[in-house]
């Protein structure tokens, strides 16, 4: 009874997080919970907190204000065992490209002071589907390989909880499907994962739900389909350079789906549409 009771307890749950950086708020007064398996996709522009969230909650920075709680744990409180549970993938690679990619997945299991090695990495790799090329460089990679590699580093001391910023960034359509099935198979085996994106279609399939993020806010919550209705609400804006801006002006603001038209400081035409 009792596991069955810690399997409902959310995986991830953050309340009221705020971070400022000096005088300027970076995420303002953010809730949402995940729960074990999940897949949730954290979408939003670049820009909009995401990253500064993911960073939070693996460990790397410290909230302003509020409470978050990973596998259990408060983050603030117990930073080490959250960083043995969580498994991160920042957005910018930080890899030699001399490293073969077993090396590179090697040297992230001593961090995490694994040993012995083998079996562990074997496993990561593995799970990435890399065993044919983990003995060649990373430069030697494309950039979906690469993504691969750099998950199994982060996930190669089983952790419950993966957090991965940015990760398809770059990705062709068959690296995003052969990432998405990566991605099905670990949360079918229990991992809750928070993965973001700026782009919706590029987690949209995997992710059963999404949280959208606006200037440090969280804009919206649910499937993507109610994602998308919520965006279509807003208006869209378009920047327009011309050799006649006026006249072009003039025509735009004529356009039924054209809610203003407006002047840039450098003359470029601002038009908010639907």
């Amino acid at each position: 009874m009792a596991k069955h009771e810690n399997d409902r307890q959310p995986m991830i749950e953050v309340q009221n997080l705020t971070k400022f950086y000096g005088s300027q708020a970076a995420i303002q007064d953010l809730s949402f919970t995940v729960q074990r398996g999940e897949i949730v996709g954290f979408i939003g522009p670049n820009g909009a907190g995401k990253s500064t969230t993911m960073r939070i909650l693996a460990g790397f920075l410290s909230a302003t204000e509020g409470t978050v709680r990973v596998a259990g744990h408060d983050v603030s409180a117990e930073s080490e065992e959250v960083r043995r549970r969580v498994g991160f993938m920042p957005e910018h690679e930080s890899v030699y490209g001399f490293y073969t990619g077993r090396q590179l997945v090697e040297f992230s299991a001593k961090l995490y002071g694994l040993s012995p090695l083998g079996e562990a990495v074997d496993r990561a790799i593995q799970i990435v589907g890399m065993e044919d090329a983990q003995n060649r460089t990373m430069d030697g990679y494309s950039r979906g390989m690469r993504q691969r590699m750099r998950l199994a580093a982060a996930i190669v001391h089983d952790p419950q909880v993966m957090i991965l910023d940015e990760p398809l960034n770059g990705t062709d359509p068959r690296q995003r499907i052969e990432f998405q099935e990566v991605m099905e198979r670990l949360a079918s085996q229990g991992r809750t994962i928070l993965i973001s994106s700026h782009i919706l279609e590029e987690v949209e399939t995997m992710a059963g739900r999404i949280l959208l993020m606006v200037s440090g806010k969280l804009a919206a919550s649910g499937d993507f389909r109610a994602i998308r209705a919520k965006l279509d609400e807003q208006a869209y804006q378009v920047r327009i350079v011309v050799d006649e801006p006026r006249r072009m002006a003039s025509a735009i603001v004529a356009l039924d789906d054209v809610d203003s038209v407006s002047f840039d400081d450098d003359g470029s035409i601002v038009v908010l549409s639907r």
